[in-house]
Protein backbone atom coordinates (compact mmCIF):
# COMPACT_ATOMS: atom_id res chain seq x y z
CA UNK A 1 0.00 0.00 0.00
CA UNK A 2 1.29 3.44 -0.95
CA UNK A 3 0.78 6.11 1.69
CA UNK A 4 0.91 9.74 0.62
CA UNK A 5 2.33 12.33 3.05
CA UNK A 6 0.64 15.72 3.12
CA UNK A 7 1.90 18.82 4.95
CA UNK A 8 -0.82 21.16 6.20
CA UNK A 9 -0.29 24.51 7.92
CA UNK A 10 -2.67 26.26 10.30
CA UNK A 11 -1.90 30.00 10.15
CA UNK A 12 -3.30 31.96 13.08
CA UNK A 13 -3.43 35.68 13.81
CA UNK A 14 -5.55 38.14 15.75
CA UNK A 15 -7.70 40.99 14.51
CA UNK A 16 -11.11 42.52 15.22
CA UNK A 17 -13.96 40.71 13.50
CA UNK A 18 -15.18 42.46 10.33
CA UNK A 19 -18.68 42.94 11.77
CA UNK A 20 -17.49 44.05 15.23
CA UNK A 21 -16.94 47.78 15.76
CA UNK A 22 -15.73 47.37 19.37
CA UNK A 23 -12.18 46.51 18.36
CA UNK A 24 -12.23 43.23 20.30
CA UNK A 25 -9.61 40.84 18.95
CA UNK A 26 -10.64 37.44 17.59
CA UNK A 27 -8.57 34.49 16.37
CA UNK A 28 -8.36 34.40 12.57
CA UNK A 29 -7.07 31.66 10.26
CA UNK A 30 -6.29 31.41 6.55
CA UNK A 31 -8.76 29.36 4.51
CA UNK A 32 -9.11 28.81 0.77
CA UNK A 33 -12.21 30.09 -1.03
CA UNK A 34 -13.00 26.55 -2.19
CA UNK A 35 -16.26 24.90 -1.21
CA UNK A 36 -15.86 23.57 1.35
CA UNK A 37 -13.03 25.77 2.60
CA UNK A 38 -9.68 24.13 3.34
CA UNK A 39 -6.45 24.86 5.15
CA UNK A 40 -3.16 25.52 3.32
CA UNK A 41 -1.38 22.30 2.44
CA UNK A 42 0.30 20.20 -0.24
CA UNK A 43 1.88 16.81 -0.87
CA UNK A 44 5.38 16.37 0.53
CA UNK A 45 7.89 16.50 -2.32
CA UNK A 46 10.31 13.62 -2.85
CA UNK A 47 13.33 15.81 -2.06
CA UNK A 48 11.71 17.82 0.76
CA UNK A 49 11.87 17.39 4.48
CA UNK A 50 8.80 18.35 6.52
CA UNK A 51 10.05 21.80 7.55
CA UNK A 52 10.95 22.71 3.95
CA UNK A 53 7.50 21.63 2.79
CA UNK A 54 5.82 23.68 5.50
CA UNK A 55 7.84 26.76 4.48
CA UNK A 56 6.87 26.20 0.84
CA UNK A 57 3.18 25.93 1.73
CA UNK A 58 3.40 29.12 3.79
CA UNK A 59 5.11 30.93 0.93
CA UNK A 60 2.38 29.84 -1.49
CA UNK A 61 -0.25 31.64 0.64
CA UNK A 62 1.92 34.77 1.02
CA UNK A 63 3.46 34.10 4.42
CA UNK A 64 7.24 34.53 4.39
CA UNK A 65 8.14 35.65 7.91
CA UNK A 66 6.03 33.94 10.59
CA UNK A 67 6.71 34.89 14.19
CA UNK A 68 6.48 31.27 15.37
CA UNK A 69 6.28 27.86 13.67
CA UNK A 70 6.01 24.40 15.21
CA UNK A 71 4.80 20.95 14.28
CA UNK A 72 1.47 20.12 15.92
CA UNK A 73 0.42 16.54 15.16
CA UNK A 74 -0.09 13.89 12.51
CA UNK A 75 -3.49 12.81 11.23
CA UNK A 76 -3.79 9.44 9.53
CA UNK A 77 -7.33 8.08 9.69
CA UNK A 78 -7.71 5.54 6.85
CA UNK A 79 -10.65 7.39 5.30
CA UNK A 80 -9.52 10.99 5.83
CA UNK A 81 -8.91 11.45 2.08
CA UNK A 82 -11.23 9.79 -0.44
CA UNK A 83 -8.76 8.97 -3.23
CA UNK A 84 -5.66 7.62 -1.48
CA UNK A 85 -4.45 6.76 2.01
CA UNK A 86 -2.92 10.06 3.18
CA UNK A 87 -1.16 11.07 6.38
CA UNK A 88 -1.13 14.77 7.23
CA UNK A 89 1.74 16.28 9.22
CA UNK A 90 0.34 19.55 10.51
CA UNK A 91 2.29 22.69 11.39
CA UNK A 92 1.21 25.80 13.28
CA UNK A 93 2.30 29.29 12.20
CA UNK A 94 1.63 32.44 14.22
CA UNK A 95 1.76 35.99 12.89
CA UNK A 96 1.26 39.32 14.60
CA UNK A 97 -1.41 40.72 12.30
CA UNK A 98 -3.21 39.34 9.24
CA UNK A 99 -1.24 39.98 6.05
CA UNK A 100 -2.59 40.26 2.50
CA UNK A 101 -2.71 36.60 1.39
CA UNK A 102 -2.27 35.16 -2.08
CA UNK A 103 -5.24 35.07 -4.44
CA UNK A 104 -7.89 32.57 -3.38
CA UNK A 105 -7.07 32.75 0.32
CA UNK A 106 -9.01 34.65 2.93
CA UNK A 107 -8.84 35.33 6.67
CA UNK A 108 -11.78 33.75 8.48
CA UNK A 109 -12.76 33.29 12.11
CA UNK A 110 -10.98 30.24 13.51
CA UNK A 111 -13.77 29.49 15.98
CA UNK A 112 -16.99 30.74 14.36
CA UNK A 113 -17.08 28.67 11.19
CA UNK A 114 -20.16 29.02 8.98
CA UNK A 115 -19.70 25.54 7.51
CA UNK A 116 -17.54 22.44 8.01
CA UNK A 117 -14.10 22.55 6.43
CA UNK A 118 -12.89 20.07 3.83
CA UNK A 119 -11.92 16.53 4.89
CA UNK A 120 -10.77 16.52 8.54
CA UNK A 121 -9.55 20.11 8.55
CA UNK A 122 -11.94 21.10 11.35
CA UNK A 123 -10.18 18.57 13.55
CA UNK A 124 -6.76 19.81 12.44
CA UNK A 125 -7.67 23.44 13.12
CA UNK A 126 -9.09 22.58 16.54
CA UNK A 127 -5.88 20.72 17.43
CA UNK A 128 -3.80 23.80 16.53
CA UNK A 129 -6.06 26.07 18.58
CA UNK A 130 -5.83 23.71 21.54
CA UNK A 131 -2.04 23.73 21.25
CA UNK A 132 -1.86 27.53 21.47
CA UNK A 133 -4.36 27.69 24.34
CA UNK A 134 -2.43 25.08 26.27
CA UNK A 135 0.98 26.65 25.70
CA UNK A 136 -0.22 30.07 26.84
CA UNK A 137 -0.27 28.63 30.35
CA UNK A 138 3.30 27.35 30.42
CA UNK A 139 5.32 29.27 27.83
CA UNK A 140 5.85 32.63 26.16
CA UNK A 141 4.14 31.50 22.92
CA UNK A 142 2.13 34.75 22.97
CA UNK A 143 5.17 36.38 21.33
CA UNK A 144 4.03 34.81 18.05
CA UNK A 145 0.87 36.94 18.09
CA UNK A 146 2.46 40.20 19.23
CA UNK A 147 4.80 42.81 17.75
CA UNK A 148 8.32 42.96 19.19
CA UNK A 149 7.21 45.73 21.57
CA UNK A 150 3.81 45.79 23.28
CA UNK A 151 1.97 47.06 26.32
CA UNK A 152 0.71 44.90 29.17
CA UNK A 153 -2.85 45.58 27.99
CA UNK A 154 -1.99 44.29 24.51
CA UNK A 155 -0.47 41.16 26.03
CA UNK A 156 -3.60 40.55 28.09
CA UNK A 157 -5.77 41.06 24.99
CA UNK A 158 -3.90 38.21 23.28
CA UNK A 159 -4.56 35.86 26.18
CA UNK A 160 -8.21 36.83 26.38
CA UNK A 161 -8.78 36.47 22.63
CA UNK A 162 -7.18 33.03 22.41
CA UNK A 163 -8.67 31.67 25.65
CA UNK A 164 -12.09 33.25 25.06
CA UNK A 165 -12.32 34.59 28.60
CA UNK A 166 -11.80 37.76 30.61
CA UNK A 167 -8.82 37.83 32.97
CA UNK A 168 -8.39 39.87 36.11
CA UNK A 169 -6.03 42.71 35.20
CA UNK A 170 -4.17 42.94 38.51
CA UNK A 171 -3.65 39.20 38.95
CA UNK A 172 -2.58 38.74 35.34
CA UNK A 173 0.05 41.47 35.48
CA UNK A 174 1.39 40.30 38.83
CA UNK A 175 1.82 36.73 37.57
CA UNK A 176 3.40 37.75 34.25
CA UNK A 177 5.87 40.13 35.85
CA UNK A 178 6.86 37.48 38.39
CA UNK A 179 7.90 35.00 35.70
CA UNK A 180 10.81 37.07 34.40
CA UNK A 181 9.75 36.72 30.77
CA UNK A 182 9.36 40.45 30.09
CA UNK A 183 11.48 43.55 30.22
CA UNK A 184 10.57 47.20 29.73
CA UNK A 185 12.00 48.80 26.59
CA UNK A 186 11.92 52.36 27.90
CA UNK A 187 9.40 53.38 25.26
CA UNK A 188 5.80 54.45 25.72
CA UNK A 189 2.62 53.85 23.74
CA UNK A 190 0.75 57.15 23.44
CA UNK A 191 -2.82 57.55 22.24
CA UNK A 192 -6.24 58.64 23.44
CA UNK A 193 -5.58 57.06 26.85
CA UNK A 194 -2.76 57.64 29.33
CA UNK A 195 0.69 56.61 28.06
CA UNK A 196 1.55 52.93 28.65
CA UNK A 197 5.02 51.43 29.05
CA UNK A 198 6.25 49.19 26.25
CA UNK A 199 7.61 45.73 26.98
CA UNK A 200 9.28 42.92 25.06
CA UNK A 201 10.01 39.29 25.77
CA UNK A 202 13.49 38.64 27.13
CA UNK A 203 13.86 35.83 24.57
CA UNK A 204 12.74 36.04 20.93
CA UNK A 205 12.22 32.26 20.89
CA UNK A 206 9.90 29.85 22.65
CA UNK A 207 10.58 29.50 26.38
CA UNK A 208 8.91 26.84 28.51
CA UNK A 209 8.17 27.81 32.11
CA UNK A 210 9.37 25.83 35.09
CA UNK A 211 6.48 27.15 37.12
CA UNK A 212 2.89 27.36 36.08
CA UNK A 213 0.25 27.56 35.08
CA UNK A 214 0.31 31.22 34.09
CA UNK A 215 -3.50 31.28 33.63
Amino acid sequence: MTVRVHVDVVVLSLSPAADDDTGTLTVQTLLHDSRPPRLPGDVLGEAEDLDDAARRVMGEVGLHDPRHVEQVASFGAPDRMPDQRTVSVTHLALVHRPFAPSEGWRWRSATDRPQPLAWDHDRILDAALDRVRSKLSYSNIAYGLLPEEFTMSELQEVYEAVLGMTLDKRNFRKKVRGLGLLEETGGMRRGSHRPAALHRFTSPELVLLDEGPLV
